[in-house]
């Protein structure tokens, strides 16, 4: 589960998040496949990409590929962003609901 292996090797303190990210995309979309990818978890649906997250020192990057930053801008507007990335600061709460709803946008794209 190299996933799981990546999720253990960060900090103690944002395992849990991590954890509770690779959860919602499992739940989400449960037949994505698994790999790192950038060495960062990552998840595809019919050999396409459907999103990664990354841990950093003060954020969770979390990559929605640009199609799913320009489908949410509006309610991603808060959080810093590149292209394809939007960081969730350590030291608020994730926005799990609207993580749900980018899964779910960017499966759809995919396909499922």
């Amino acid at each position: 589960m190299p996933i799981n292996n990546y999720i253990a090797s960060q900090p103690p303190e944002v395992q849990p998040i991590l954890r509770q990210l690779y959860k919602l995309v499992k739940d989400v979309v449960p037949q994505a496949e698994e790999r790192i990818s950038y060495n960062m978890p990552a998840f595809y649906i019919n050999k396409r990409p459907l999103v990664y997250f990354s841990a950093f020192s003060k954020h969770i990057g979390f990559y929605p590929i640009p199609s799913g930053m320009e489908a949410f801008k509006d309610e991603l507007a808060g959080y810093k962003q590149g292209k394809g990335s939007v960081q969730f600061p350590l030291n608020k709460p994730m926005p799990i609901d609207l993580i749900r709803r980018i899964i779910e946008f960017r499966a759809k794209e995919n396909g499922q």
